[in-house]
């Protein structure tokens, strides 16, 4: 079971939205790590280590749940970041924001997210996408 789960990086800085996935993920019952970054400075250091010390989020089967609106590091300046880094670019990403300007849409888009959710305004229907996205990258074969 342990080489079936996803390490799970969450970069949020809301807390209310972080206890949200987390509530999420215990009601239904995903087992995958997960991992907070409050921005996308400490997002890139979870991933790549620092100071000599090896990454917080495991080097294999990462997913990336992103927002945008950040402060330090913005989501879409982490996510050109993450796709410039020869060691992190393939990491797949879904942003799970509260923006739905279309500019923020297109410019996630060019780079490579595998997708843009807004954020739910229920905990219930919150909930439901968190479950909806376990179901999808379980289904997925990730590396």
């Amino acid at each position: 079971m342990a080489e079936k789960l996803i390490n799970v990086l969450l970069v949020d800085d809301d807390e209310v939205d972080v206890m949200n996935v987390e509530r999420a993920f215990r009601k239904n019952r995903i087992q995958n790590p997960l991992y907070v970054a409050g921005n996308g400075l400490e997002a890139l250091t979870m991933l790549r280590g620092y100071g000599g010390n090896p990454p917080a989020v495991p080097n294999q089967r990462r997913l990336i749940l992103l927002d945008l609106n950040m402060p330090k590091m913005n989501g879409i300046e982490f996510l050109k970041a993450l796709r410039q880094d020869p060691e992190l670019q393939t990491i797949p990403v879904i942003v799970l924001t509260t923006s739905d300007q279309e500019q923020d849409r297109i410019k996630a888009y060019n780079f490579n997210v595998a997708g843009y959710i807004l954020k739910p305004v229920t905990f219930a229907k919150f909930a439901d996408v968190v479950s909806a996205l376990n179901q999808y990258w379980t289904l997925c074969e990730m590396l």
